[in-house]
């Protein structure tokens, strides 16, 4: 198998890679924007009570902002 064939191979598999980071990167964030979005429905149902009552909500979506912050290419390949 020649050099350039080979150099090619990696090229592809490092795209092929960096690609698919990306994207569990941007759907870990958008599952942190649905739970943003249940939270602002908690809170208006729930009124006066949301304090207790949208609880789980506020510590998951702080975790998942904590977590899921959407990387690009750059951060792969250093």
């Amino acid at each position: 198998m020649p050099l350039d064939e080979v150099r090619v191979a990696e090229y592809k598999a490092r795209l092929a890679e960096r690609e698919r980071t990306i994207r569990e990167s941007w759907v870990r964030t958008m599952e942190a924007k649905l739970i943003r979005e249940k939270l602002d429905r908690c809170y208006e149902t729930e009124g006066v009570n949301h304090t207790e009552s949208c609880k789980d909500l506020r510590e998951r979506y702080i975790d998942m902002l904590r977590e899921n912050r959407v990387q690009g290419y750059k951060n792969i390949d250093v």
